[in-house]
């Protein structure tokens, strides 16, 4: 782990201690989900089944970046959209981006498929992971100001917890990452009250009962105490809750001081300082695409000796009886 300065910086005896704030809520890709709810009166055309090469017109417009799946949708119920010079309504219209002529706000959308992209942010304090926050104040995606494609965050981060911020177009990859059966690690350290006793650190491991239900297990260990007798731990859960990290450490009698993610799934911070971001690697993409499909962490990327067909592996009962053999006729 790289030391960090800043984070290991001695006694904070005047810091609050309060809980509070997001720790990690569950980024439910709502943009890009293909079953958007219609009124009852559009559902035949909402399910059709599409053609070869035929998307919905919504979908298309949130692909080329422009907008959310829902502002799509809005755009196009508002009147905005035309295809082939005809206005359509519908957000389940479907078109051929290779060949119709789409038009938002009277201008033509490129009739290429947005392309993929992926960065990560090491996100600082005093930054909201929201695109609009109703408080004002100051947004992640400020921070990428060079993107040219419309990113949203997979996964949320309080105002006051910084670190790994993983952002994305690619709503598949993103929905997967957050969804509770995928179990993506997230490893953090926190700085509590106290240093937390053996028995403690046990009940957390084993998981803590919380008003939305126990904790799941999770592997947690001590790194370092201050001089004020606080303490640093390491602690990775496998849940995307809300405020998870900061109510296990309260409901132990631990509070957090600060909390900072230092790495998503197969992404860690380093050689990123607070604010900075950048493009994930082909390799980088490939391991969350596994993990994403349910490879655990620890495997993601790992390519896999195909056997021929023919030569399967064989058991250890079968080779001690042939190794046996072979020495009883040695021994005549």
């Amino acid at each position: 782990m790289p030391h960090d300065p800043d984070l290991f910086d001695g006694p904070d005896d005047d810091e609050d201690l309060s809980d509070g704030g997001d720790d990690d809520t569950v980024y439910t890709s709502e943009d890009d989900d293909d079953s958007v709810q219609f009124g009852a009166a559009e559902d035949d055309l909402a399910d059709a089944p599409l053609a070869d090469g035929m998307r919905r017109i919504a979908k298309v417009i949130a692909s080329q970046g422009l907008a959310s799946r829902r502002e799509a949708e809005r755009m196009v119920e508002a009147g905005r959209v035309t295809v082939n010079g005809k206005r359509i309504e519908h957000p389940g219209h479907p078109v051929d981006p290779r060949k119709d002529l789409i038009r938002v706000d009277n201008r033509p959308l490129s009739k290429r498929d947005g392309r993929k992209v992926y960065f990560l942010l090491y996100k600082p304090k005093g930054f909201v992971t929201g695109r609009n926050d109703p408080e004002g104040r100051r947004s992640v995606l400020e921070l990428l100001p060079d993107v040219p494609v419309r990113v949203e965050p997979v996964g949320r981060l309080d105002i006051q917890t910084e670190g790994a911020l993983l952002l994305t177009n690619d709503g598949e990859l993103a929905h997967k990452l957050t969804h509770p059966s995928t179990g993506v690690p997230k490893r953090y350290l926190v700085k509590v009250w106290k240093t937390p006793d053996p028995k403690i650190l046990e009940r957390l491991a084993t998981g803590v009962l919380l008003e939305d239900g126990k904790s799941g297990p999770c592997k947690v260990r001590v790194v370092k105490a201050t001089d004020a007798e606080n303490c640093w731990i390491e602690i990775t859960v496998t849940e995307g809750r809300n405020r998870l990290v900061r109510r296990m450490f309260a409901a132990v009698g631990h509070p957090v001081s600060k909390l900072r993610r230092e790495s998503f799934a197969t992404l860690s911070l380093r050689g990123l300082e607070r604010g900075q971001y950048r493009p994930l690697t082909t390799e980088e993409v490939a391991r969350l695409q596994d993990v994403a499909g349910g490879v655990p962490a620890a495997f993601a990327g790992r390519k896999t000796k195909a056997r021929k067909a023919g030569f399967a592996k064989p058991s250890e009962a079968w080779l001690k009886k042939r190794l046996d053999r072979r020495k009883k006729k040695a021994n005549r």
